[in-house]
């Protein structure tokens, strides 16, 4: 019985982490999104614009990934240390960008020299594209399996993780984050700006949707073990088709410039690409590509069910509180961006 409990504690906690993961990806990736593109603005008045358009939200949504991290490291401590200690050369890149990627945003503006103000803008565009990149192969690696034995230690190298299978994840995730980063900034500008993000969100759509349905059949081909669960229930295989005339329908809402729906739009393909990984990897949080009995499952990688009940009740407690500042935050800031004075 106890075991049963913890299980199914287990399982609560896996759809709250993969909740606040997909409110980390819809949230960041449009702020990361916005800086993958940032070069293709090629004035000096559009670049700022587009730096406030991001510059109040931008580290409001980075709470996301603390949340996410501190709950997986307390729902699910050996997941945790094992893909941490993995992925330590990825992770310290990861966080090594998210630095980078804050001071470009604080320091272009502090002076006008032309060099200084290049400079930053090219800090900040690779940095947030290496970031979506970075996410993308951990997440590409997750959903393959890593070389991990009994003993939770991984046994794979550095070029094991930079496979070409995970590089394809990390550029869909790229194309993604441009597309959704390039809809929110219309949203926030106008005139000619607004029409040159209008033509960068077609080319990003179009460049995603290239990515997805490559991914989607290099996994059914080379990761088969993602689509066992679909093929037990075929039901499920509505959520990646609903997925792909999400992404088909975007497009249209862009043409007929219905920006706001087209933002939702990106935002809950986000979340159903994670929903479709979730249930590819259901029980299993870390596969072992040695053996499949070294893989970490929510039975034997979950914390004690007490730990699990203080957990979710924290959960349900904080959550509300960060989505109600999540929503003040942007209800706020809402409207067209104008510079001022106070601007980046």
């Amino acid at each position: 019985m106890e075991t049963f409990l913890n299980i199914e504690l287990g399982t609560w906690m896996f759809l709250v982490i993969g909740a606040v993961f997909s409110g980390y990806a819809i949230l960041d990736g449009f702020d990361l999104g916005a800086g993958t593109i940032h070069l293709f603005l090629r004035k000096e008045e559009s670049r700022r614009i587009a730096l406030n358009a991001i510059g109040p939200v931008w580290d409001g949504n980075e709470v996301w990934l603390v949340i996410g991290g501190g709950t997986l490291f307390a729902g699910f401590p050996k997941v945790y240390a094992t893909l941490l200690s993995a992925f330590y050369i990825p992770f310290i890149l990861f966080l090594l960008l998210l630095i980078m990627r804050a001071i470009a945003i604080e320091f272009r503006s502090k002076e006008n020299m032309r060099w200084w103000r290049n400079l930053w803008d090219i800090t900040y565009s690779i940095s947030s594209t290496l970031i979506g990149l970075t996410l993308g192969v951990v997440l590409g690696n997750v959903v393959r399996g890593i070389a991990i034995d009994e003993n939770m230690i991984y046994k794979g190298g550095l070029l094991d993780i930079f496979n070409p299978y995970a590089l394809l994840t990390g550029l869909t995730v790229v194309a993604l984050f441009a597309l959704h980063g390039s809809v929110y900034l219309i949203m926030k500008t106008q005139d000619k700006l607004a029409e040159r993000l209008d033509y960068i969100s077609k080319i990003a759509g179009m460049v995603f949707t290239i990515f997805y349905v490559l991914l989607s059949i290099v996994t059914i081909i080379y990761v088969p073990h993602a689509a066992e669960e679909f093929k037990a229930m075929p039901i499920l295989f509505a959520i990646p088709v609903i997925t792909l005339l999400l992404l088909l329908n975007e497009r249209r809402l862009i043409v007929n410039k219905k920006y706001w729906m087209a933002f939702m739009t990106s935002a809950v393909l986000t979340s159903l690409l994670l929903i479709t990984i979730a249930i590819g990897l259901y029980p299993n949080l870390l596969l072992s590509s040695i053996d499949s009995a070294y893989s970490l499952t929510i039975a034997n990688s979950a914390a004690s069910q007490k730990s699990l009940g203080i957990i979710l009740t924290f959960v349900l407690i904080g959550a509300p509180l960060v989505l109600i500042y999540t929503i003040f935050l942007f209800r706020t800031f809402r409207g067209k961006v104008v510079l001022d004075d106070m601007s980046y």
